[in-house]
């Protein structure tokens, strides 16, 4: 004997239900909102995905694969390194001062609300910041490599400094929504290295 059929697609009811963790975070996304934004009733809801946070975790997942995609696909681009680079940090201000709904980034989100009560979450983040920091490591040891980049420093370690910068910078995005003054931090940034 079948069950029903299956009438929606998984991946854009993870996609509906990422925008509503996005805007709301987790602990103030409910099951409700969620319903209605992925079109899905409760009990279909927890059928396909087992929990809320079974859900969230998807999810966040879908966001980190579409932000690492958007931002390999700047450091992997035209342009010498440090042009690279700054085009990512400039990517970040964008994307933080032209959203109508001014959210955070998801993942800078979940790791303030949720990586400290959950080891899932935890490991999810710290898998995406390894993937975002092998990516910067390799634009910054080709340009360490070519001379454009000072190269006193391990790569690493100055992958490791702009990571932080980066996301130092998101969050001022936040706080400090006023692109002069992120303007001037992502070019203190780029001058440093």
């Amino acid at each position: 004997m079948r069950g029903r059929p299956k009438e929606y697609e998984d991946s854009t009811v993870i996609e509906a239900a990422m925008e509503v963790f996005w805007t709301n975070g987790y602990e103030a996304s409910s099951t409700q909102e969620l319903c209605e934004r992925t079109g899905l009733g409760r009990g279909s809801l927890y059928h396909a995905f087992g929990s809320k946070q079974k859900l969230y975790e998807q999810a966040l997942s879908r966001y980190q694969e579409l932000g690492l995609q958007a931002q390999a696909d700047i450091l992997n681009g035209p342009g010498t390194a440090k042009e690279r680079l700054q085009a990512l940090l400039q990517w970040g201000v964008d994307n933080d001062l032209t959203q109508e709904k001014r959210r955070s980034c998801m993942a800078l989100f979940s790791v303030m609300e949720r990586s400290n009560k959950d080891p899932v979450i935890a490991k999810i983040n710290r898998a995406y910041v390894n993937k975002l920091e092998g990516i910067i490591c390799h634009v910054i040891l080709v340009g360490q490599r070519n001379g454009e980049l000072h190269a006193t420093q391990p790569a690493l370690e100055v992958a490791r400094a702009f990571l932080a910068s980066y996301y130092g910078l998101r969050i001022l995005g936040q706080s400090m929504p006023d692109r002069t003054f992120l303007s001037d931090v992502l070019q203190g940034t780029i001058a440093r290295l």
